[in-house]
């Protein structure tokens, strides 16, 4: 289904991406880090949901139809290295940040951090560009 929109995220430049493109990728990859931890939970979800309707400004109906299309992107997408390498050439360092706050948020909805999530997001930080101390403090920010 998402064939076309990975071969353009995937490509060696990718384009910037059309602000409908970028919503389901970044939201795909909120869903990748709830499920790093084997576990994708009620609260998980409600915490992405959450993150798309007061991020993007969507209706209910249009975010959960946000939500099924990035569950099933999330799990077509390539390997975390390529598909975060692609979101970080299309989007701008600020955003990033936000972006990792969203993403601690959402590692941190079920009430615990698993070794999994950190690792992940250790990496997703990484490889968007964002320091490991701009993503201590993203996690401080979401924490309180």
């Amino acid at each position: 289904m998402f064939g076309d929109f990975l071969k353009r995220l995937t490509q060696p430049e990718p384009a910037p991406l059309p602000e409908t493109d970028a919503r389901l990728a970044l939201t795909a990859l909120l869903i990748r880090v709830a499920r790093s931890d084997g576990h994708y939970d009620a609260a998980e979800r409600a915490r992405v949901e959450s993150i798309a309707k007061t991020r993007y400004g969507l209706d209910p109906a249009a975010v959960a139809a946000l939500c099924e299309n990035a569950e099933q992107l999330e799990t077509e997408a390539p390997d975390t290295v390529r598909f975060t390498r692609a979101i970080k050439d299309a989007v701008a360092y600020d955003e990033r940040l936000s972006v990792i706050e969203a993403l601690w948020q959402v590692a941190l909805a079920d009430g615990s951090r698993s070794d999994e999530e950190d690792a992940l997001l250790r990496l997703v930080a990484n490889l968007l560009g964002v320091t490991d101390r701009d993503s201590a403090l993203a996690r401080q920010r979401v924490s309180v």
